[in-house]
């Protein structure tokens, strides 16, 4: 019986996926799908950045986490000490866990048992992420109080944790654009909490872009932002994540050195169409020589050119682009360039 539902919300999901749904519809259909076995009292998903395994966004269950909760949760997730973080699961290679099965000191430790769940009168918890051909596209959390999540349900979404990451990512894919708003970057000055100390009058658009569906979305980032250099050896911090419209936002901060106290400096603007080209590269899982020879197609290179350039045969060209075409699903360069080239989906 598990195996016959775990099988049926696969068939969905994929049906959905190749609908053209974006992420936010996927997720959301999908919350309703795995709801049906997997019983929670709040349950967030995220879309990550598979190279930053940064949440880029999230998309809640019929029950919100609170406001007041969502630093909290940047906090744990990003503060280099709290266990079973997704990109920390990501990392392990395991694809589902259950706060339970931590050691116990392990557990009582935990910033986001004790100072998020445990005073909402949640005790148990299980997260899953969606990885595909070695990335993590995203993830899902579950909670609830009373009796812990069972190995029946873990099975479960061990079961569709593949479809949700094939399907996630294909929904990435068929939806790279730019951010509605372009123009002058937005600077903002952190405290070492992470609230805003100092910002330039273009943080005002910004934030009104990136909050639009969730107008705690910019204080949010900029504690997970100033978390992240605080984490990370090198002092440095970069993501893209997504704004309310569904295009993409490239976020770096760095330390800012030589005053008393620690500030952190903090930048957003739209990404790049580099950083866009190479989500769609990851998202149609291409090798490293496929993207090569993409990027000397989308500047109109021929295969003579790109042989000499990337020292290989027209055949070896040949064969490469056969194999593109089969992940991109077109048929020749033009509609390569077209499935290629950011925003192209809305073209």
């Amino acid at each position: 019986m598990l195996s016959v539902r775990a099988e049926r919300v696969c068939r969905e999901v994929t049906a959905l996926a190749g609908s053209g749904v974006d992420v936010a519809r996927l997720h959301r259909q999908a919350i309703e799908l795995v709801g049906r076995t997997v019983d929670s009292e709040l349950t967030c998903w995220a879309l990550i950045d598979p190279d930053s395994l940064t949440i880029s966004s999230m998309t809640s269950g019929p029950n919100r986490v609170p406001a007041d909760c969502e630093p909290l949760l940047a906090q744990s997730e990003y503060g280099g000490h709290d266990p079973c973080t997704f990109a920390a699961l990501a990392r392990s290679g395991q694809t589902v866990a259950r706060a339970s099965d931590l050691p116990g000191d392990v557990l009582a430790g935990s910033f986001r048992q004790g100072e998020v769940w445990r005073p909402l009168g949640l005790d148990r918890e299980v997260r899953v992420v969606f990885t595909v051909d070695g990335m993590c596209w995203g993830g899902a959390g579950f909670v609830r109080s009373g009796p812990d999540f069972t190995d029946r349900e873990v099975e479960f979404l061990s079961r569709v944790a593949p479809a949700l990451a094939s399907a996630t990512r294909s929904a990435v894919r068929d939806g790279v654009r730019p951010p509605a708003v372009a123009g002058e970057p937005a600077v903002v000055v952190t405290d070492a909490a992470g609230n805003p100390v100092a910002l330039t009058a273009a943080a005002r658009r910004w934030r009104d872009l990136l909050g639009e569906a969730d107008p705690g979305r910019l204080p949010v980032l900029l504690r997970i932002a100033t978390a992240g250099v605080r984490s990370n050896a090198s002092g440095l911090f970069r993501a893209r994540v997504r704004d309310a419209a569904g295009g993409w936002v490239l976020v770096r901060a760095t330390a800012l050195l030589g005053g008393e106290e620690d500030r952190t400096v903090i930048t957003l603007e739209p990404a790049t169409d580099r950083e866009l080209t190479d989500l769609v590269f990851a998202a149609c899982a291409l090798t490293t020589r496929e993207r090569e020879v993409c990027a000397d197609v989308m500047t109109g290179h021929s295969t003579s050119d790109i042989a000499e350039r990337r020292g290989i045969t027209p055949n070896t060209v040949h064969d490469h682009l056969k194999s593109v075409y089969a992940k991109t699903g077109v048929r020749s360069r033009a509609g390569l360039v077209a499935r290629l080239r950011p925003g192209a989906s809305d073209r």
